[in-house]
């Protein structure tokens, strides 16, 4: 597997709800320069527009794949189907450039699209679950500093209202399930803020942004090591285990 330097170049592929989306970020000695992204949500399945997509946008940038030192994936929560492809495709394009990856919380890489804005307060993160739960997990943002303040979870909507209720400064909702999440809890707390709609849709931007501290901390794997993370059973096998119990 190639060694990361201070300088390198990244590219991240979220693929774990409805929009797929691809980002290349270069890195400098710390400092971050997006050099190109591309998203897709046309209810066509991951499998059939997220690598011809990475071809292109790469194409389009004038960039090639020897020139990319290091892969970013969103791992999970999030769609099963959705997750897997994005694995499989990291996967691929890195078993035959043997090029080291780093597998990204879906939730911090929401997270991460603050990176850098002035925005001072609390992120909730959340995801649609079905049967009103979402996946989630709370952060911190100073002045686009991000910071997590608790894991990633399954919650029902109940548990995350019993969580939050006393909460005073805002805390700004992002992802496919914000608005779920808002209009289920506003009336209970008040502090909710509703991110606008292009700020709540999962990217590539974030997972790369979120990457950069895992690399730094050397959270690197190989294309061989990188697994889904999803937080619960698919419900097939939910529901298969089910009938075994019975």
């Amino acid at each position: 597997m190639k060694s990361v330097t201070r300088s390198y170049t990244l590219l991240a592929v979220e693929s774990s709800a409805g929009p797929a989306s691809c980002a290349v970020l270069r890195v400098e000695e710390g400092r971050q320069t997006l050099l190109c992204e591309a998203s897709v949500n046309t209810g066509l399945t991951h499998s059939q527009t997220l690598m011809p997509m990475i071809t292109d946008m790469l194409k389009n940038a004038g960039l090639t794949l020897p020139q990319i030192d290091v892969l970013a994936v969103a791992v999970g929560p999030g769609s099963f189907t959705g997750v897997r492809i994005g694995v499989s495709a990291v996967k691929g394009l890195a078993f035959p450039n043997d090029l080291p990856c780093v597998a990204v919380s879906t939730l911090e890489g929401m997270a991460h699209r603050f990176d850098g804005l002035s925005y001072t307060g609390k992120l909730l993160t959340a995801m649609d679950a079905r049967c009103r739960q979402i996946y989630t997990a709370l952060f911190s943002c100073n002045d686009g500093c991000i910071t997590r303040l608790t894991p990633d979870e399954a919650l029902p909507l109940d548990e995350v209202r019993d969580r939050l209720a006393g909460e005073i400064a805002p805390i700004l909702v992002v992802g496919d399930g914000a608005a779920l999440c808002h209009d289920a809890l506003k009336e209970a707390v008040p502090a909710l803020r509703l991110a606008p709609t292009g700020w709540r849709t999962q990217h590539a931007v974030g997972i790369a942004r979120a990457a950069v501290p895992l690399i730094e901390a050397g959270n690197l794997i190989s294309g061989e090591e990188l697994l889904p993370a999803y937080l619960r059973l698919p419900q097939a096998e939910r529901e298969f285990r089910a009938r075994q119990n019975q």
